[in-house]
C-alpha cells in the first residue's frame, strides 16, 4: 500500500513524502477500500504547513474526503465487494487503500461522476450551510462573496442560483468574469478599495445582508463595508494569511456581525438526521450534474510533489485530485 505521509509540519513540498506501508489485516466488521479519487483542499495544505485549526498527531497521512471501491470485507454485510462508496471524512485519504468500519459507509449514487463525488463532502456543504444558516434570505436577495473562483465559491454560485438568490462575486483577476458568469454568477467584481461603491451601483442600492469571506484581512473589511446595516460577514478561510477584520464604520455604526464557520464544528453540533438530509440533498445534485466544479488535473501518488505544486499555484482553472489506482 502506498500513502503520502508527513512527519513534521512545514512547506508541503518539503514535508510530504510517498511511502510504502504494509497492508493492514482486517478485523471483524471492517472493509478495505481501494481509493479511487481524493482532492487536495486548502485545508489539507494548511494542515501540512501546521497552520490549520486542528492538527493531527504525527506522523500522519493527509486528505479528508474522496471515493473508493470496496475490495474486501470481514464478518459484515454492511458493505459488499465492488461497492463504490464515499470515504469517511478525515481518515487520511491520500493513500492507495484504506481500512475502515463497514458500518456507516455511504454509497455513491449510481452514474455519478466519481471525480465530482470525491469533492462532495467538504466544499458543497460548506457553501450550502453558509447560505442557509446565518441570514434568512428570500428569492431575489443578493449575496456577496470573495474568492468566488474557489471550489466553495463556485458551488455557492450554483446553490444560490437554485434558491433564486443573486450573487456578487469578488475575484482578483478580471479574466475570471466570463467563466463565472457562464456558471451563473450575476455580477463579477475585482477586489479593490471602491468595492462598496461598485456593489451599490451593481445592485441599484439594494440591501445586501450576507457576505461570505474566504480571504481575511482587508478583503473582509471591504465586504463588511459593502453590506447593509445589520448585515453579517461569514468567514471560513484566511487565504491572505491574515485574520478577518471589520472597519469601525461597519462594526460600530452599521452593526455588522462577523461570524466564523468550520464544517467540523457544524457536524459536531448538528443532529445526525439534519446532517443526513444535507448530504443526501447535495449528493443528488452532484449525481445530476447540477453541482460540479472544474478539475485542473489528476495525479498518481508517485506524482505527489507535482500535484501539491499545482494545487498551490495561482491561476488554476479547477481542483487537483489524486487518483491512486489509475484514471476514473
Amino acid at each position: 500500500m502506498k500513502a503520502v505521509r508527513f512527519s513534521s509540519f512545514g512547506h508541503p513540498l518539503k514535508v510530504a513524502e510517498v511511502v510504502e506501508e504494509p497492508d493492514a489485516a482486517l478485523e471483524s466488521g471492517q472493509a478495505r477500500l481501494e481509493v479511487l479519487a481524493s482532492p487536495i483542499n486548502p485545508s489539507d495544505l494548511l494542515t501540512l504547513s501546521g497552520q490549520y485549526g486542528s492538527l493531527p498527531k504525527l506522523p500522519a497521512v493527509p486528505g479528508n474526503e474522496g471515493v473508493g471501491r470496496v475490495v474486501e470485507v470481514k464478518d459484515t454485510t454492511a458493505a459488499r465487494v465492488g461497492d463504490i462508496v464515499f470515504l469517511p471524512l478525515g481518515t487520511g485519504t491520500w493513500r492507495s487503500h484504506l481500512v475502515v468500519p463497514a458500518e456507516g459507509l455511504v454509497p455513491v449514487p449510481p452514474g455519478t461522476d466519481l471525480k465530482q463525488a470525491a469533492m462532495m463532502f467538504i466544499n458543497p456543504p460548506t457553501a450550502d450551510i453558509m447560505l442557509r444558516e446565518f441570514v434568512t434570505l428570500q428569492p431575489g436577495d443578493w449575496v456577496l462573496q470573495n474568492a468566488a473562483n474557489s471550489g466553495v465559491g463556485r458551488y455557492l454560485i450554483s446553490l444560490a442560483k437554485l434558491a433564486g438568490y443573486k450573487t456578487l462575486n469578488v475575484v482578483r483577476r478580471e479574466e475570471l468574469a466570463a467563466e463565472l458568469t457562464a456558471l451563473g454568477a450575476d455580477v463579477v467584481l475585482t477586489d479593490t478599495d471602491d468595492l462598496k461603491e461598485r456593489v451599490r451601483a451593481a445592485t441599484g442600492g439594494a440591501k445586501v445582508r450576507l457576505a461570505i469571506d474566504a480571504v481575511g484581512g482587508d478583503s473582509t473589511r471591504r465586504l463588511g463595508d459593502a453590506l447593509a446595516t445589520g448585515g453579517t460577514v461569514v468567514n471560513y478561510g484566511v487565504m491572505s494569511g491574515k485574520g478577518p477584520k471589520l472597519s469601525a464604520e461597519a462594526s460600530i455604526f452599521k452593526d455588522i456581525t462577523l461570524r466564523g464557520f468550520w464544517l467540523v464544528l457544524w457536524m459536531k453540533r448538528t443532529p445526525r438526521e439534519k446532517q443526513a438530509e444535507t448530504f443526501g440533498r447535495l449528493a443528488k445534485l452532484v449525481a445530476q450534474g447540477t453541482l460540479r466544479t472544474a478539475v485542473e488535473g489528476t495525479f498518481s501518488l508517485d506524482e505527489a510533489r507535482e500535484a501539491l505544486a499545482r494545487a498551490m499555484e495561482g491561476g488554476r482553472s479547477g481542483k487537483v485530485l489524486f487518483t491512486p489506482n489509475g484514471p476514473v
